[in-house]
């Protein structure tokens, strides 16, 4: 049986701590390539570049070659790893650790979600992880879990369409209440701009926020980390309103015309 091929990319860059963790453990069961982000693109969602080249550069950690950075988005990282870096497709595509949780509306933000929802368009099994913290962290037992989630992917398939988008809780292993499957919550932020000034006055703005909890259901993945579970949500980029679509049959479009 030919051993097992791992794409891995991220949002965070390919010098960020989540990556090397990843790598390191899906090398032990798969051949790795990494290719992700030169530098930080985190929320920059699932836009690809059309109107500049992409140039990409090798990385080493160590002295030894580690993966390859793309001056692009963590779609772009993807579509250009599977149509023209690699000599084959790969199994199955990784994306993370992120350093920082991806649930509820954030998941339409991020490029971690969508570097795994781009391999998913491209027909290739896929998922994204994420640790639930910014702060300093152990990506240890994050990347022991997504190792084997992708044994047990390679083993069962996964249906045309579907990611997963996996958040584990920043908590030592010991603390881990079990891992549960999720369905994507409804919390949104509470965006607002703080007004701010340089030092030559010239003013700007800073985003910030915090996020409304409006779940209660322990079904949904923001509740299940708060439980200290590990979240797994399906998703698909099919994002059309099935039951608005059948409604609108009755609306009488043709009168627009």
């Amino acid at each position: 049986m030919k051993k097992l091929s791992i794409l891995i990319s991220n949002d965070d860059g390919i010098d960020a701590q989540g990556i090397k963790a990843l790598a390191d453990a899906l090398r032990t069961i798969a051949d790795v390539t990494i290719v992700a982000p030169d530098k930080q693109q985190s929320a920059v969602g699932h836009a690809i570049t059309v109107n500049t080249p992409l140039r990409v550069r090798k990385v080493e950690r160590d002295g030894v070659f580690f993966g390859y950075a793309v001056d692009g988005t963590p779609a772009d990282a993807v579509k250009l790893a599977v149509r023209s870096i690699m000599k084959e497709p790969p199994h199955l595509i990784v994306s993370g650790i992120n350093h920082g949780s991806n649930t509820a509306i954030s998941v339409l933000y991020s490029g971690t979600v969508s570097a795994a929802t781009e391999g998913t368009i491209l027909g290739i099994p896929s998922f994204a992880i994420s640790l639930t913290t910014f702060a300093e962290a152990d990506f240890s037992f994050a990347a022991l879990f997504a190792q084997r989630l992708a044994l047990m992917i390679a083993d069962r398939g996964m249906p045309k369409g579907t990611l997963l988008n996996v958040n584990v809780p920043a908590v030592p292993a010991s603390e881990i209440r079990g891992a549960v499957i999720t369905k994507q919550g409804k919390s949104v932020w509470n965006d607002e701009f703080e007004r701010r000034h340089d030092p030559s006055n010239r003013e700007y703005f800073w985003l910030k926020g915090d996020l409304l909890e409006l779940d209660v259901d322990d079904d949904i993945d923001q509740r299940a980390i708060l439980n200290n579970k590990v979240s797994i949500t399906p998703l698909h980029y099919d994002l059309t309103d099935y039951t608005m679509f059948e409604t609108m049959k009755t609306w009488d479009i043709n009168s627009l015309l």
